[in-house]
């Protein structure tokens, strides 16, 4: 018996020795790995629905919804980040020439107010205009040179982008050809009961959905509303504000009100009364209805969690694990709640 024992534990220690050092051989490509994990979930009832029809070809049917995903989504993006990188570089060549400066515009905006709200500004120290032309200028001198070093850097990594995306295509397909039989590999090996191992794969994978075609899909039309607007206004780099409004709506109840609204208020005070309201409508009955239906419908309905669970979530995701975050982080918080709930039908049968 104490053999047994110590067999086990050597196994034991053994298993967690490879497994992490397994783990620490496919970090550099993490990115790829986990993204192609997360569209063959996400693709994996488009898959199905092509598998019926062509039941003896599997190597065909896989390859086939690779190439939707290639079409849909990955073809787009890049599209779509060229473009913004573009964007990125023209904005930080004009603040570099002197062409655009921020704190400028806000000096329009403080002399365009009413006296009265001048006293109340001196009380927060909002009269400073040089201080805070220069601190604006500085960050947004940041934020672009942030793009344009970013655009020299992809670049310049050209290779290492096109390996991640060949390695994320190529695992992409053995997911959508053999996927079920691994995860029916994986869940033998998992201690827990059937009924805990259901529950707790049905919510891993109702999150993962959820987060994609909820949050994705949210940010994606907020932004493009936003950056069309912006177009028919006639303000510069309309596509990278765009870009700037999806990633903020990532964010429940903080969203792009954070990029059109101080427009709209730059127009109203600066004395542009119809594109300010124009603005101003456009983002409260447009923008912002887009997030308070859709969002419910497509992510809250499917994770079951309260806004707040999601908003400290992705916020704690983002930090952490940087974009990934964004689905990472509602993923551990659904998983954490499936956990805890699991906690007295698993105490009542150990």
């Amino acid at each position: 018996m104490n053999d047994r024992r110590l067999h086990f534990r050597t196994f034991m220690v053994l298993l967690i020795i490879v497994t992490l050092a397994f783990i620490w051989l496919l970090l550099p490509y993490y990115g790829a790995i986990f993204w192609g994990a997360i569209l063959a979930i996400s693709f994996m009832p488009l898959h199905r629905k092509l598998q019926s029809r062509f039941p003896r070809s599997p190597n065909l049917t896989a390859l086939g919804t690779v190439l939707i995903c290639l079409l849909i989504v990955i073809l787009p993006l890049i599209l779509l980040a060229s473009s913004l990188l573009k964007e990125g570089i023209e904005l930080y060549n004009r603040m570099e020439g002197g062409q655009l400066n921020l704190g400028s515009y806000f000096d329009q905006v403080v002399n365009a107010l009413p006296p009265g709200l001048h006293s109340l500004l001196d009380r927060f120290g909002l009269t400073d205009i040089f201080s805070i032309q220069e601190k604006l200028s500085s960050s947004m001198l940041q934020a672009s040179r942030f793009l344009a070093s970013h655009a020299v850097n992809i670049g310049q990594n050209t290779f290492g982008f096109v390996v991640s995306l060949g390695i994320m295509l190529y695992l992409l397909f053995f997911l959508f050809r053999d996927g079920a039989q691994l995860m029916r590999k994986i869940i033998s090996v998992v201690p827990l009961s059937n009924p805990h191992k259901q529950l707790l794969i049905r919510k891993f994978v109702a999150v993962v959905r959820a987060t994609l075609k909820g949050n994705i899909v949210v940010a994606a039309t907020q932004g493009a509303l936003g950056g069309l607007i912006f177009w028919v206004l006639g303000i510069q780099s309309a596509l990278l504000w765009g870009v700037v409004m999806a990633f903020l709506s990532l964010l429940p109840a903080v969203g792009a009100a954070l990029i059109w609204l101080p427009v709209a208020i730059y127009y109203l005070v600066t004395g542009d009364i119809l594109h300010g309201i124009i603005l101003a409508a456009y983002g409260v009955l447009v923008i912002g209805l887009v997030d308070n239906v859709l969002r419910p419908v497509l992510v809250g309905k499917d994770t079951k969690m309260p806004d707040y669970v999601i908003l400290i979530s992705t916020l704690g995701g983002l930090t952490t694990f940087g974009l990934n975050g964004f689905v990472i982080g509602p993923l551990i918080a659904a998983l954490f709640m499936a956990v805890w709930a699991l906690l007295p039908s698993a105490s009542q049968e150990s």
